[in-house]
């Protein structure tokens, strides 16, 4: 009879919370993993689905993603039909950074700014393209104060998972379609690009072409998550950086980091058009095609694992908004937006049977501000300390809202 009574008071309690809008520490997001894309407008003022730079909402070209957000996504998870799309939310009002509503502001382009601005929530002045440690104009920053290091100093993990890197190379020196052991992974301080030898194909878009790219790596950009100019398996940060193949193996095993940033190669992160075509397609419509063939099959994946199901979150995120082509066209005012994407067993219900669309004005500021109220660590960098979190993408409670701690606590890994 004891415990019965016990259990029917630990029911109250529950209730009594649940109406209360009280979520235990249990329910916020614990683990995520960002997927980044590049370089297309969620809507845009013209050319949506033609020209050279198309949109992605309602774009033929990007079933998985408008699946997504229309309700009707699904895949086969862990032998179960599931429907995505009931975990699902998404902004209608994300902006490039500094966007204003005239594009009265700042030129914050090309691409790697942007991955900078999501570690720092500034680019540090940084307006081009070049790898950190370039012989003329590198880039590199010599400040703690950015999202991995200060998740390193809390004792939360974090990884970068980058197509094309640490792969095998044959006795003339090829790249092959084969990832390193472990112990031979680096840093990947340089960008390379060529063509697979030996007959490998890239497993999501059976291309032989191989394309990194540095820039979309942000945690490249900071010495103290680098591990300096070091491109040897001996840098002693070169665990932190793994191959896309090895994805699949830590969330098998369960052993991915706190914080994932997955960057696809560059033909499957939407930038650029394999030399062959892709499915019939060429241009922007075969970049959008390829970049959406990856997603839907990197999603189910994570979908499936020990780390997603218990309490962790996807983020579709794209890098910039990008000019449509019209005379006098501004990317950077609030007729452009970027796609993003939470999917989520924490995000915001559906709404009347579809995916919650929020019309809260975001940038890549907010994701930071996120991240860092998630893993509680501190204080605000850049402008984040001004942004709007991404809670109204998330059930109440997924998102903690109190202030991120500001130092380590004494029971912090070292």
């Amino acid at each position: 009879m004891f415990h019965i009574k016990q259990r029917c008071a630990l029911s109250a309690i529950a209730l009594l919370g649940a109406l209360c809008g009280f979520r235990a520490s249990g329910a916020s997001v614990k683990t995520v993993f960002v997927i980044a894309m590049e370089n297309h407008n969620w809507t845009q003022p013209a050319n949506q689905f033609t020209g050279g730079i198309q949109q992605i909402y309602q774009n033929p070209n990007a079933p998985f993603l408008n699946n997504l957000i229309n309700g009707t996504a699904a895949a086969i998870i862990n032998g179960k039909a599931v429907n995505i799309s009931e975990q699902v939310a998404y902004a209608t009002a994300y902006h490039n950074v500094l966007a204003t509503p005239g594009g009265n502001n700042p030129h914050i382009h090309p691409s790697e700014p942007s991955y900078i601005w999501s570690e720092a929530g500034t680019n540090f002045g940084v307006l081009n393209d070049n790898d950190p440690y370039a012989t003329t104009g590198g880039t590199n920053q010599n400040t703690h104060q950015h999202l991995s290091a200060l998740l390193s100093k809390a004792g939360k993990t974090w990884r970068s998972y980058q197509e094309d890197t640490d792969l095998t190379r044959d006795a003339s020196g090829n790249l092959l379609n084969l990832p390193l052991p472990k112990d031979a992974w680096t840093v990947p301080l340089r960008s390379f690009a060529g063509v697979f030898a030996g007959g490998f194909v890239n497993a999501y878009n059976l291309g032989n072409q191989y394309n990194y790219a540095a820039k979309h790596n942000p945690m490249v950009f900071f010495t103290d998550t680098n591990g300096g100019n070091d491109p040897t398996p001996g840098n002693p940060l070169s665990a932190n950086y793994a191959p896309l193949q090895q994805l699949q193996a830590d969330l098998d095993n369960n052993t991915v980091a706190d914080y994932n940033w997955i960057t696809p190669n560059q033909y499957n992160d939407m930038h650029t058009a394999l030399a062959a075509g892709y499915k019939g397609l060429t241009g922007d419509a075969a970049k959008i095609r390829q970049g959406d063939d990856l997603l839907a099959q990197i999603v189910p994946m994570i979908m499936a694992s020990k780390a997603y199901k218990e309490n962790g979150v996807i983020i579709l995120w794209w890098d910039e908004s990008e000019s449509d082509g019209l005379a006098g066209d501004n990317p950077d005012d609030f007729s452009h937006t970027i796609p993003e994407i939470i999917i989520s067993p924490h995000a915001h219900r559906n709404v009347d049977g579809v995916p919650y669309a929020s019309p809260v004005n975001y940038t890549h500021s907010s994701d930071l501000r996120t991240m860092q109220e998630i893993f509680r660590v501190g204080p605000f960098l850049g402008d984040a300390a001004n942004a709007e979190d991404l809670s109204d993408l998330f059930q109440p409670g997924a998102i903690p809202q109190e202030p991120p701690a500001t130092k380590n606590s004494s029971s912090a890994k070292q």
